[in-house]
């Protein structure tokens, strides 16, 4: 088994092709993040990566639990709140007070964080949001329950208001028509604006649903009365 490591380079590079900065690393599992050396040793309270939307899905059944579809997760990530760009509110990401987990300094050569510190962070590192939320901005992207459609919600608009869309029934990526892709939503900790603005709570990304990254992971929902 291997999956996907960020690797920072030596220098600034063109920010269009992330080959640049991910290694696929034999052995890097969620027990051994960095590769087979590396341990979760003292990270037991940092959330678990290289979990595939299949890992998650499988486990999430196991626990008597599920994925939150996109809706679900976006409602929950305004905690309440309908005018608000970010999980916080509407001011801009503040390295010198950060507000979640994302990038500092330049990507992706020069991290300015303590230490050169890279990765996740325990949760409860940051403020929860009004719902009590952590995390829901920054750290890892959270995998939803839903396939990705590229034109989905541009299609459910022409019905006027929709209530807890479910999500789409085929996947549709125009970059990657042959490949079904699920959703997963809130940046991670190499978010940064001049690349990645997914700290936003409207951005969305998608994977295949067999990729592990190191930026990558999940958080379960219950249905109320289960």
């Amino acid at each position: 088994a291997a999956s996907l490591v960020f690797t920072p380079t030596d220098g600034p590079v063109a920010l269009n092709n992330s080959n640049k900065w991910w290694q696929w690393k034999p052995g890097a599992n969620w027990k051994h993040p960095l590769g087979p050396d590396s341990t979760i040793a003292g990270k037991e309270d940092h959330p678990v990566v290289h979990i595939s939307w299949y890992d998650a899905t499988a486990y999430a059944k196991w626990a008597g639990k599920r994925l939150p579809t996109e809706a679900e997760w976006e409602y929950a990530a305004y905690g309440g709140k309908n005018d608000i760009r970010y999980v916080w509110g509407n001011e801009e990401f503040n390295e010198d007070a950060p507000q979640c987990n994302i990038w500092h300094g330049q990507f992706p050569y020069k991290s300015t964080k303590p230490n050169g510190y890279y990765g996740t962070t325990a949760v409860k590192a940051y403020p929860a949001n009004p719902y009590g939320l952590y995390d829901m901005s920054g750290n890892v992207w959270q995998w939803c329950s839903d396939l990705y459609h590229a034109s989905y919600y541009q299609e459910k608009a022409k019905d006027g208001l929709s209530i807890n869309p479910k999500g789409p029934v085929s996947s549709y990526d125009p970059d990657e028509p042959s490949m079904p892709k699920c959703v997963h939503r809130g940046g991670a900790f190499l978010c940064h604006a001049s690349y990645c603005k997914g700290y936003l709570i409207t951005a969305r990304m998608k994977s295949s649903p067999d990729a592990s990254l190191n930026h990558l992971g999940f958080r379960c929902v219950k249905d109320v009365g289960n």
